[in-house]
C-alpha cells in the first residue's frame, strides 16, 4: 500500500515545504507551518492542457464600459465603484458578529428581478428565514433568492447548474471544502483549491461571486494571502459592536478607488445605509454649552467630506510615567503632534496623560485632522472650550507649519451646509478658492502658533 504523502504549508501565504520549518522563506513569519495531506492528482499531458488557448493583440482587444449591476444601496454601490461588475469576484472580510452576513442577505433579498443562490456553510435553513424576516421591511419587493445550506464545493456548483443564478453568495469560504483535497475545511489548501474553482466558475461564466470570510486575531483575513490576490475586489467591515455604525471600505479594488468608503447604522430590522454621516457623527450640544476638549475635524473620506468630533483629555500622570492612548486615530502620529506642541509651540506636556477619541467608534486616516487634535489637546489642557461653530482642516508638519490639504471647496461647502460659522485651514489652499460663494468665514493660517491665538487670543 502507498505511502500517504504529507506537505508543510504555511497558513500565512500558502508555501509549501516537504518538512516542517520554523520561520517561512516566502513571508518571513514564525511557526506558521501546519501538516497537510496532499491529495491525488491526475496527470494532463502538456499537450492537452493548452488545447483551446489562443493569442490576442492588445491592440485588437475591443474595450466597453464594464456592465454594473446595482446593488439598490447606495454606500455599497460607491465602495464598489459604481455597482457590482458582471464576473467579478468580492471578498468581505469582518469580526464576528459585525453583520457580514446580515448586509449580504439584505442586499440580496433587494435585488429585484433577478435570481440570487445564497450557499450557507455555517448556519440552517431555518437560521436563514428568521434572519430574513426580520430584514424585510412592509411593501419590499423581494429578489428570488434560493438557499443551499452545503459546505462541499461540487455539490455547490450541481446547485448553481440547477438555479443558474444571476449572483452567487458563500457564506464562508472557510466552510468550504472539495473532495479533491484531503484536509479540513478552512485549511490553507481547502481555501486555495475552493477559491480556484469559484473564480473559475465566476470567469467562465460571468457571474458575480460574494465570498465571506473570517479573520484572525490579527484582524487580517483568515487564510492564505494568496485568497486576497485571487479576488477582484477585497471589502473590510469595521466597527465596534457596542457602537451602532459600521464602516465598509475598498482593501483593493479592481474596478474602481480605494479610498471611498461606506457607513452603515445598525438597526433592528438591519443596517441603514447613512446618507449624510456628519449630521450624526456630531454631538447635540447647545450653543454656549462648550466642554473643553471638543473640536470639530472636517475630514474626507474618498470623495465624501465628514464632520468629525475630535475629543482629547489632558490630565496629571498619576504614576510618574504620562500615558498616551488614541482610539481612532494612529497613535504614532498623535506622539509626534505632542512633540510638536513642546517643540515649536512651548506647551510642556511631558508630565501629563493624555487620550484622544474619534467620536463615533470609526476610525481616521486623513492628514486634515491634526489641527483639530492639536485644538482639542490644549483645550483640555487648559480647561476652555471651542465655539460649537467653529470647524479645522489643516495637515500640521514637523516644523509647526499648517500644510495644505486636498479637495478643501468640498471642505468648506459641508462646513457651511451644516451651519458652521468659521472654518480654519491652511493659507496655502486659499488660492482659487472663492471666498464670495460660502456663508463661512474662513481663517487661514500658516502655523500652528496663529490657529492657537485664533482660538485663544
Amino acid at each position: 500500500m502507498a505511502k500517504e504523502k504529507i506537505a508543510f504549508v504555511c497558513s500565512s501565504c500558502g508555501y509549501d515545504s516537504p518538512k516542517w520549518i520554523g520561520k517561512c522563506p516566502a513571508c518571513g513569519e514564525w511557526n506558521t507551518f501546519v501538516e497537510q495531506k496532499l491529495g491525488k492528482k491526475s496527470a494532463v499531458p502538456m499537450a492537452e492542457r493548452n488545447v483551446g488557448i489562443s493569442l490576442v493583440s492588445i491592440t485588437s482587444i475591443k474595450t466597453e464600459d464594464e456592465c454594473r449591476i446595482d446593488m439598490g444601496d447606495g454606500e455599497l454601490n460607491r465602495v464598489l465603484g459604481g455597482g457590482l461588475v458582471a464576473g467579478s469576484m468580492v471578498l468581505l472580510g469582518g469580526e464576528p458578529g459585525i453583520g457580514k452576513s446580515t448586509l449580504i442577505l439584505q442586499t440580496m433579498l433587494r435585488l429585484r428581478g433577478m435570481k440570487v443562490l445564497y450557499v450557507s456553510g455555517e448556519e440552517s435553513a431555518r437560521q436563514l428565514k428568521l434572519r430574513a424576516d426580520r430584514l424585510v421591511r412592509e411593501g419590499d419587493v423581494l429578489a428570488d433568492v434560493q438557499v443551499a445550506c452545503e459546505a462541499m464545493i461540487e455539490k455547490v456548483f450541481s446547485h448553481v447548474e440547477d438555479v443558474c443564478p444571476d449572483v452567487v453568495v458563500i457564506d464562508s469560504i472557510q466552510t468550504m471544502a472539495t473532495e479533491t483535497v484531503e484536509s479540513s475545511p478552512g485549511s490553507v489548501s481547502q481555501i486555495r483549491e475552493c477559491a480556484a474553482m469559484i473564480l473559475k466558475f465566476a470567469k467562465e461564466t460571468n457571474t458575480p461571486v460574494f465570498l465571506i470570510g473570517h479573520i484572525n486575531k490579527e484582524g487580517t483575513i483568515a487564510g492564505p494571502k494568496i485568497l486576497e490576490h485571487m479576488v477582484d475586489t477585497v471589502l473590510q467591515f469595521e466597527g465596534d459592536r457596542h457602537y451602532m455604525y459600521r464602516i465598509v471600505r475598498a482593501v483593493k479594488n479592481r474596478f474602481g478607488s480605494t479610498a471611498e468608503l461606506g457607513i452603515y447604522e445598525m438597526m433592528h430590522d438591519g443596517l441603514r445605509p447613512v446618507e449624510n454621516p456628519s449630521e450624526l457623527l456630531l454631538s447635540d450640544v447647545n450653543e454656549g454649552d462648550e466642554l473643553s476638549g471638543v473640536a470639530v475635524a472636517c475630514s474626507i473620506e474618498g470623495a465624501r467630506p465628514l464632520l468629525i468630533e475630535t475629543q482629547a483629555l489632558v490630565s496629571t500622570a498619576a504614576y510618574g510615567t504620562p500615558q498616551r492612548s488614541a482610539t481612532g486615530f494612529d497613535i504614532r502620529r498623535l506622539n509626534m503632534l505632542l512633540a510638536v506642541l513642546e517643540k515649536r509651540v512651548g506647551f510642556k506636556l511631558p508630565h501629563r496623560d493624555v487620550y484622544l477619541n474619534i467620536a463615533g467608534g470609526i476610525r481616521v486616516t486623513d492628514p486634515a485632522i491634526d489641527l483639530s487634535v492639536i485644538a482639542a489637546v490644549l483645550s483640555s489642557n487648559v480647561d476652555t472650550g471651542i465655539s460649537r461653530d467653529i470647524c479645522f482642516a489643516g495637515e500640521v508638519g514637523l516644523s509647526g507649519e499648517v500644510r495644505p490639504v486636498s479637495r478643501i471647496v468640498q471642505r468648506i461647502a459641508e462646513a457651511d451646509k451644516l451651519g458652521f460659522r468659521k472654518i480654519i485651514m491652511p493659507h496655502a489652499n486659499m488660492g482659487g478658492v472663492d471666498t464670495s460663494k460660502f456663508g463661512i468665514k474662513i481663517v487661514p493660517v500658516r502655523k500652528v502658533e496663529e490657529a492657537i491665538r485664533e482660538l485663544f487670543g
